[in-house]
């Protein structure tokens, strides 16, 4: 079926006669970056198990968004979000520092822009609490060094 020669220009519905799209609101809505389609089952079923995200923070500085790739974990229900262990701190937690409002970005068969608030773990017996679990997924062998240096948050969802 293919239209060669012509071109059709494709208006949103809401601009057709001036008038509101009555269309088809039961299937999906946006509401805060997420499609409502995506329902609060599918979420939660993405997030049992960690897989690669983005999140994006608010810069410290500059106020501006800023979008990066990650991963997160799921244990025992609660969501965290670490790293590679390096003597510096990564910019993304210092903008959560700064800020810990952001925004977690399911990706992969479900998609939703989750509203969330990142609590920057510091503490270092619940560091070792936590990190054995994301030593042993990464099948790391150094837990005393990812104890000192890498970067760990806790995630809960904002409502917002």
């Amino acid at each position: 079926m293919a239209c060669i020669g012509k071109l059709r220009l494709v208006r949103p519905a809401a601009s057709i006669a001036g008038r509101a799209s009555r269309g088809n609101t039961s299937r999906a809505r946006q509401i805060g970056g997420t499609d409502m389609a995506v329902t609060k089952d599918a979420i939660q079923a993405a997030l049992e198990r960690g897989h690669t995200i983005d999140i994006t923070t608010t810069g410290r500085r500059s106020g501006e968004p800023r979008r990066l790739e990650i991963v997160f974990h799921n244990i025992d229900g609660r969501i965290y979000i670490s790293g590679t262990p390096y003597p510096g701190k990564r910019r993304w937690l210092l903008n959560l520092e700064a800020d810990p409002h952001f925004t977690f970005h399911l990706k992969g068969k479900t998609r939703a822009d989750l509203p969330a608030v990142a609590r920057v773990i510091e503490d270092e017996a619940e560091r070792r609490e936590v990190l054995p679990y994301i030593a042993r997924a990464w099948k790391r062998d150094d837990l005393d060094r990812m104890v000192r240096y890498s970067p760990l948050i806790e995630v809960t969802f904002d409502p917002r």
